[in-house]
């Protein structure tokens, strides 16, 4: 037990500023040494890390919590294989610290340009899911940032056994092993302590449940990256391969129920409605997600029931889909503008003009072409791995990998030059 929280985060957040000075200046060898180390001792860590996980696991039956979440908290060995492949990921990409662009010479006779620098210490609050735990480590080490992680009570040991690995990582290749640190408390009042110190923090990403993300939003003194929803919409066109869009929705919904780049929310096309629902309905109900549809939907589909007005604004993160009947594109453009959480939409269609409007008209982190939703990750975006989806305008927006945890600073190259 730690008796006075603020007392302890005040002591990691001073390590981690130390840590961030250090890490700024770091070579790239030396963090991409650090990430291949930290990748080694997870793969030989593999029967350590399952013995946390399924303490975590069994705990978190206990206490009742539902299958999506049960599901987000194991780490199966392919979980594992993704982070050592994020690890490996994140290594091979270019260091973007230090880079300058944009340097151009003025009237005066200065040079001015950009340099891409760390933003210093992240605070990075999450639930359930023990994978960010790393990948959240090497985004942060890479683009020079130190960074404090509060999981979630339900997956503390699954934390501490990854935490372990990091610290022999960082310790092997000569780096501090407070860049990054995994807050040992479980204590709400750890949050509130994290989110409140801009001396020490300088951004805080929270990933988690949508009541989690309000208090932060809320409560913060600190920049928060965020997004609160994951409504996706797939919207199934009068022109669209049918074969392509049967296969991509199924996906869309059914390959993870409890991640935020899941289908909600499916709209298809009037002409082609009776053609597809019922082969798309039979297929999802044989893999058990329930349907709640519009009068046309439950028309074509008896067993659906009908949606709720809410339905339309819900994120389920469980076997559950809404399904809307609409006249047209125009319409399911509407139905996006009302419901949309800005994070993924999709189209399925054959017609290039229809593709493009839906691509510059919908106002969402990620827009996709005869895609799944599911594609919306940073690990998939080429990214290595990421620290959290952004729906917000500024600073980042989409998955947040190594660019999104950096800023620019301007810098002026003279000769003795002075201002006349």
């Amino acid at each position: 037990m730690i008796d006075d929280i603020d007392h302890y985060m005040q002591q990691l957040g001073t390590a981690a500023r130390d840590a961030a000075r250090v890490l700024a200046c770091a070579s790239t060898a030396a963090k991409n040494t650090a990430l291949t180390a930290i990748a080694g001792a997870l793969d030989q860590a593999r029967p350590a890390l399952a013995a946390a996980n399924q303490r975590d696991l069994e705990a978190g039956a206990t206490k009742g919590l539902d299958v999506a979440l049960l599901d987000r908290l194991e780490l199966t060995p392919g979980r594992i294989d993704d982070m050592i492949a994020g690890l490996h990921q994140v290594a091979a990409l270019p260091d973007p610290i230090g880079a300058i662009t944009d340097l151009n010479y003025r009237p005066s006779g200065i040079q001015v340009g950009r340099m891409r620098v760390p933003l210093g210490v992240v605070g990075i609050i999450y639930e359930s899911r023990p994978n960010v735990t790393a990948d959240a480590a090497a985004l942060c080490l890479k683009s020079g940032n130190a960074t404090l992680l509060r999981g979630g009570s339900e997956a503390l040991h699954s934390n501490q056994a990854i935490a372990g690995c990091i610290a022999q990582g960082l310790d092997s290749a000569g780096l501090p092993v407070t860049a990054v640190q995994v807050v040992a408390t479980t204590d709400r009042a750890a949050v509130g302590a994290l989110i409140s110190h801009p001396e020490y923090v300088d951004v805080i990403i929270p990933r988690g449940g949508k009541g989690l993300i309000e208090r932060i939003s809320r409560e913060a003194r600190v920049p928060v990256i965020k997004h609160l929803d994951g409504i996706c919409h797939l919207y199934i066109d009068d022109r669209a391969d049918l074969d392509k869009a049967f296969a991509v929705t199924l996906n869309a919904k059914t390959q993870r129920y409890g991640t935020c780049n899941t289908l909600e929310t499916l709209l298809v096309a009037q002409a082609i409605a009776p053609t597809i629902l019922p082969r798309l309905a039979a297929a999802l109900i044989d893999k058990g997600v329930e349907l709640r549809g519009c009068p046309q939907t439950c028309a074509l589909v008896p067993q659906a029931v009908t949606a709720s007005a809410a339905d339309w604004d819900t994120e389920y993160l469980a076997p559950i889909l809404s399904i809307r009947v609409v006249t047209d594109l125009d319409q399911a453009l509407d139905h996006i503008e009302r419901h949309s959480s800005r994070h993924t939409e999709a189209i399925l269609t054959e017609d290039y003009s229809r593709a493009w409007r839906f691509l510059r008209e919908v106002d969402s982190s990620s827009v996709m072409v005869n895609a799944s939703t599911r594609f919306a990750d940073g690990f998939e975006y080429g990214l290595g791995a990421e620290v959290g989806i952004s729906t917000d305008k500024f600073h980042a927006r989409g998955p947040v990998g190594l660019e999104g945890l950096t800023s620019q600073k301007f810098i002026v190259l003279g000769d003795g030059t002075i201002r006349r």
